[in-house]
């Protein structure tokens, strides 16, 4: 009974955390893993999980997305759907050992990115005397690659997202928030189907319940909670997350 109170509330921080500013995999990861999972299980079972949360934080959203510059909200989000489906695929074929090892890295550099990405963007605007905007198939490459990863690891992948979108196309954190959800959900509702056919994830059917049942509830408080934020605080708030996550996964290697 303690084991699947713990689970569902780890579900309910993975769910709320992403909905507010990215880093639920961490949270939902390790504590499977101490459960007796493997860590591929447990990255494919905490990515199951975490759909439904995902889900819930978009439809809370829906009312608020913004197209990602020149891109169409409907080709970024199959190609979020084909990226998923590959870093999925390529989770369950190859070790994960190689990539795990890279993520500090990624994120690190995510981080950076995401903190400076806007101020040098308009920097970049004021010395060429134009936009830098990428163009809509650098934006749908972009997405394509990270949402590989998604499928593969998962890990901020949120945070790169919005790295990405901020200096490429100096887009605000906070108003591409709602998107990174919507995107969030689509990378891995594509690898959850491959998963639930592929992998073992129903081997432990109350550690997957708990923290569903969580992330649905962390999804959806955290995302209305996120909407109460002022974009300042929620661009703070992002932020931290992603150093938090930067420095815990440096420990963790």
């Amino acid at each position: 009974m303690l084991e699947i109170l713990l689970v569902l509330l780890a579900g309910a921080a993975a769910g709320a955390l992403n909905a507010i500013g990215g880093g639920g995999t961490f949270v939902a990861l390790p504590v499977l893993v101490a459960f007796g999972l493997s860590p591929v299980t447990a990255n494919a079972l905490s990515r199951v999980a975490l759909v439904p949360g995902a889900v819930a934080s978009a439809w809370v959203y829906r009312r608020e997305l913004t197209p990602v510059g020149p891109t169409s909200t409907k080709s970024l989000t199959v190609v979020s759907v084909a990226g998923g489906g590959v870093g999925a695929s390529l989770l369950l074929a190859l070790p994960a050992s190689s990539f795990d090892a890279a993520a500090p890295w990624l994120l690190a550099f995510a981080t950076v990115v995401l903190a400076f990405g806007r101020n040098l963007s308009k920097a970049l605007d004021t010395a060429l005397g134009r936009s830098v905007g990428m163009s809509s198939r650098a934006v749908l490459i972009g997405q394509f690659v990270l949402a590989v990863y998604g499928g593969y690891f998962g890990g901020a992948v949120g945070i790169m997202m919005l790295a990405l979108w901020s200096i490429g196309l100096g887009l605000d954190a906070a108003v591409s928030n709602p998107m990174r959800i919507a995107q969030l959900a689509a990378i891995y509702l594509s690898a959850t189907v491959l998963f639930l056919v592929a992998s073992d994830t129903l081997s432990s059917p109350l550690l997957l319940t708990g923290m569903l049942v969580g992330a649905v509830a962390g999804g959806f408080a955290g995302a209305h909670l996120a909407r109460r934020l002022p974009a300042r605080l929620l661009r703070g708030v992002i932020l931290a997350t992603a150093v938090i996550m930067t420095v815990l996964y440096f420990l963790r290697g």
